[in-house]
């Protein structure tokens, strides 16, 4: 049986950003003890070697957090880490490949920029989204046109299961965009290469909880 994620602050790493793998590992360290609630293993450059070496380490720091590791794109890199799930792309392998390889016990991501993508979404394989960008991200260079808020909700309104909003997303919007359908907020530059990964971090894990009030 898969786990259920708790996709309220959704860290995406960023090697630039964080400095490389042990300012992965620290703000990892500093975000999850601060309030976020699920981590992503993205570093689009690296070799595969590098990938599972620094998915074991932060693997390693999550045991006993109930915080889940996820791997971008690398189904093979997931399953050598032994991490709680994956996460695909328009362009990666397909959700039915990666259901294939990853099996029926870990979780799958997709990301999803419009409305021809949600409605091709089998949620029988898929267990969440990452809808976006929400505003044009310079930490992801082929992502989609922005949907600003208003696109959001458009596509929230009609999502085939649980959702995070992602692309620029900044503490001063996420009442807006929970408001708006999300259940979580994914974010990259918001935490990682922050002076303080920590107090951002509560930021956004107090507005995600002011939202629900």
């Amino acid at each position: 049986m898969r786990p259920v994620v708790d996709l309220s602050v959704y860290l995406v790493l960023d090697p630039d950003l964080c400095g490389g793998a042990q300012g992965m590992i620290d703000t990892t360290r500093a975000a999850v003890q601060n309030g976020a609630t699920c981590v992503q293993l993205r570093a689009p450059q690296w070799k595969k070697r590098e990938l599972v070496e620094c998915g074991r380490a932060l693997k390693a720091l999550l045991v006993g957090t109930g915080v889940p590791l996820i791997i971008n794109d690398h189904a093979d890199v997931c399953l050598a880490v032994n991490a709680e799930g994956l996460h695909v792309g328009q362009d990666d392998l397909s959700p039915e490949d990666a259901r294939a390889i990853i099996g029926s016990d870990r979780v799958l991501g997709l990301s999803v920029s419009d409305m021809d993508e949600l409605q091709n979404v089998n949620a029988s394989l898929v267990d969440h989204l990452g809808i976006g960008p929400i505003f044009s991200t310079a930490t992801k260079k082929d992502a989609g046109s922005a949907l600003g808020i208003e696109g959001f909700a458009a596509l929230a309104r009609l999502k085939p299961c649980p959702v995070v909003a992602i692309g620029s997303v900044k503490t001063p919007i996420v009442a807006d965009l929970m408001h708006a359908g999300a259940d979580g907020v994914a974010v990259v530059s918001a935490i990682c290469g922050q002076p303080d990964p920590a107090a951002a971090t509560r930021q956004l894990a107090n507005a995600v909880a002011n939202a629900r009030l």
